[in-house]
């Protein structure tokens, strides 16, 4: 099993759960959380920066810094992994910058609080 863990757009989200959904992955976990990407940053300033340059500091102290996203963390059967992927792909791809990432992650186990169910029994089934 794996853990798969998407950073998306917050306007994104209804239809990501709703493709999920039809694609048969009906159970994610999803947070509020604040990121960014290189997308924002002039890479030339960040390196001055990392440097010490004192102008570059400045100038980057003044760009917006981090950008509302939401986190959705989603366990699924390794058999699920790429279905889960390319909806999470489909759905979210604009060919702009922000689009999001996609962590894939070993998952050791999975226990069903209610049944005690665990491994891939504890996953709901596609």
């Amino acid at each position: 099993m794996k853990e798969i863990m998407a950073v998306v757009r917050m306007n994104m989200m209804n239809q990501t759960k709703r493709a999920l959904a039809e694609a048969g992955i009906p159970s994610i976990t999803a947070r509020d959380c604040l990121g960014r990407g290189q997308g924002l940053v002039d890479m030339n300033l960040l390196k001055g920066a990392e440097k010490g340059f004192e102008e570059a500091v400045s100038q980057l102290g003044q760009s917006s810094r981090l950008i509302p996203k939401r986190t959705l963390i989603i366990v699924v059967p390794d058999k699920l992994v790429d279905r889960t992927v390319r909806t999470i792909i489909r759905v979210n791809r604009t060919g702009k910058s922000g689009d999001g990432r996609i962590f894939v992650m070993p998952c050791t186990d999975a226990i069903r609080v209610r049944t005690g169910e665990s491994g891939d029994d504890a996953l709901d089934d596609a």
